[in-house]
C-alpha cells in the first residue's frame, strides 16, 4: 500500500480555535493552494533573510496591458513555483489579458507531488494593479 503524503499549514487569517485556542490550520490541497497565492503575491525582496523569495509578477502588472506581459507573467509565476514550491508540478498555465477590467486572468493547473490519489487542481484569479 502506498504511503499519503500529508500537508499542514498555518492559515494566514491567523484565527483561533474556539475549543483548543490554538491557530487555525489549513490541511492538503487548501494548505498548498494557500502556499501558491502567497508566493505569487509576495514581491522579491521583501521577506526579511530571504530577498530572493517571492515572485515578479507585482511588477508585472505595472507594465503595459497587453499579450506580451502576459507572456512574462507566465514564466514569472512558472519560475518561483518551480522553485519555491516543491510540492506541486505545474500541469498549465494561462495568463490572458482582460482589456474591459484592466488586469489579467490567471488560470494555474497542477498535481501535488505524492498525492496520486488526487485530481489535478485549479486555480483560476484575477491580477490587477492596486494604488
Amino acid at each position: 500500500m502506498p504511503s499519503i503524503t500529508q500537508f499542514k499549514d498555518l492559515s494566514i487569517s491567523f484565527t483561533r480555535n474556539k475549543i483548543t485556542n490554538d491557530l487555525l490550520v489549513k490541511k492538503e490541497d487548501a494548505a498548498v493552494k494557500q502556499a501558491v497565492i502567497n508566493i505569487l503575491m509576495t514581491k522579491k525582496g521583501e521577506r526579511l533573510f530571504d530577498s530572493e523569495y517571492g515572485s515578479d509578477v507585482p511588477t508585472y502588472l505595472f507594465d503595459q496591458l497587453d499579450y506580451g506581459t502576459s507572456g512574462n507573467i507566465e514564466a514569472a509565476i512558472k519560475q518561483c513555483l518551480i522553485t519555491y514550491e516543491p510540492r506541486i508540478r505545474i500541469r498549465e498555465i494561462e495568463v490572458l489579458p482582460d482589456f474591459d477590467q484592466n488586469g489579467f486572468e490567471v488560470h494555474l493547473a497542477f498535481v501535488i507531488m505524492g498525492r496520486d490519489d488526487l485530481p489535478p487542481f485549479e486555480i483560476e484569479f484575477f491580477l490587477s494593479r492596486t494604488r
